[in-house]
């Protein structure tokens, strides 16, 4: 098979070779759904299209994909997340790849067009961008793709919307909405990754400085949690009212990001929406704040407004730009306003994507085997599925769990007080 790939420098494969090898042993849960894949080839004859952030645990759910008879191409979901010698590695075990660390526009968008270019029957998507290029400009593909998962939050309400005026072409699993994936990824992945994330960029201390959270979804619970933990006092800005009042119950202040501005020395959007940070708020923000992003995309801080009121900016450290405006303050914006964790980091620990990246080699196996059943719509992942990885989990660790005895069973499925 003749591997396409647009990289930077093949002769990096080594090194990311040792970081994939060093992820592969602690994620059991993938490592039995490989031994699955290798044997019962779910996807022979079949290419897989994977856009995710490319480090080294996307890497082997790839290799994994893969070992299920597929034929498999990599691209970016985020340039500043692409680990170029673990994408160099994946070549070199036969995976093709578009993508290098900090592509243009121009360039993160022509890796997309190659990554299409192989006609793929599957997908992996990270935030919609292959499920929307396919939609707009190779609309040519949908007659080739029969489906695929979705990795996030924003990917799937960019499904629902896309579903709801009719425009799906394909059935997608929002492997997001998982519970082994939004109660373990999505709050102690992100809580862990992204604190991570700010603190080998800034090596600066946590404790007894004020953390402003953006969002009190499963990702800003758990940013929260983990700040509070490191002994900050945390801020909560909502817009749910049910949300806000679980975050005031779970110990931590709710206020709108206007009044938050005044205090914040950290602030963390988790929104997944635009404009979260904006003019507004840079002009109230003490000298020294620092703000981040760990939503999808780089539009939750207004980089370019504050651009535009900054009097000069500067490259204060690798990963962090200083802006310094007209009364003097200085504020910092980590990593361009990507995410965080990524593109400042490594990105959740091997240990959690093993149970999100289980679902997402089961979740795509599900539609392989029953695409012809499936319409164009947003499916929940099959709960069987979801059970199964956290138990497989489990197992991984020694663990055990009760049953339900077939007595318990009845009582439980009964209305009678008699059963």
């Amino acid at each position: 098979m003749d591997i396409k790939f647009t990289i930077r420098d093949l002769s990096l494969a080594a090194e990311g070779q040792r970081k994939i090898d060093w992820v592969i042993p602690r994620m059991q849960v993938l490592n039995k759904v490989r031994e699955e894949f290798e044997k019962e080839q779910s996807f022979a004859g079949k290419k897989v299209v994977i856009c995710l952030h490319l480090e080294a645990k996307t890497a082997y759910l790839a290799q994994v994909i893969k070992a299920g008879g597929a034929e498999v191409t990599v691209v970016a979901s985020n340039p500043l997340s692409t680990q170029d010698d673990v994408v160099a590695a994946l070549v070199e075990s036969g995976i093709g790849a578009h993508a290098w660390y900090n592509a243009s526009d121009e360039e993160y968008n022509a890796h997309l067009q190659l990554a299409l270019d192989t006609e793929p029957d599957f997908i992996i998507d990270d935030g919609g961008d292959l499920v929307s290029t396919i939609h707009t400009t190779r609309p040519e593909l949908l007659k080739n793709v029969k489906g695929g998962a979705e990795e996030t939050t924003t990917g799937v309400l960019r499904l629902h919307s896309m579903a709801r005026d009719g425009v799906l072409k394909f059935p997608m699993i929002a492997v997001n909405d998982a519970q082994c994936k939004f109660l373990f990824d999505n709050r102690y992945g992100t809580g862990q990754s992204v604190w991570d994330g700010i603190m080998r960029t800034t090596n600066l201390v946590v404790a007894g400085k004020t953390a402003v959270v953006a969002g009190y979804g499963w990702c800003g619970k758990g940013v929260a949690l983990r700040a509070k933990g490191l002994g900050a006092k945390v801020i909560i800005c909502e817009i749910n009212p049910i949300k806000a009042n679980e975050a005031l119950m779970d110990g931590f202040d709710v206020m709108p990001m206007a009044e938050a501005a005044k205090y914040g020395d950290f602030f963390i959007t988790v929104t997944g929406n635009m404009n979260v940070i904006n003019k507004e708020h840079f002009h109230l923000m003490k000298s020294g704040a620092i703000m981040c992003n760990a939503g999808h995309f780089d539009v939750e801080v207004n980089v370019a407004q504050l651009k535009e009121i900054a009097v000069s900016e500067r490259a204060a450290r690798t990963n962090i730009t200083e802006y310094a405006l007209p009364n003097g303050h200085l504020l910092y914006v980590l990593a361009e306003g990507r995410l965080v964790n990524l593109a400042a980091g490594d990105g959740h620990p091997a240990e959690v994507m093993d149970m999100t990246f289980a679902l997402q080699a089961l979740s795509l196996e599900y539609v392989a085997l029953n695409y012809d059943k499936l319409s164009p719509q947003v499916y929940q992942v099959n709960t069987e599925i979801d059970e199964r990885v956290a138990m497989i989990k489990l197992q991984s660790l020694g663990l055990s769990i009760d049953k339900l005895t077939k007595e318990q069973e009845a009582y439980l499925g009964s209305w009678s007080a008699e059963a």
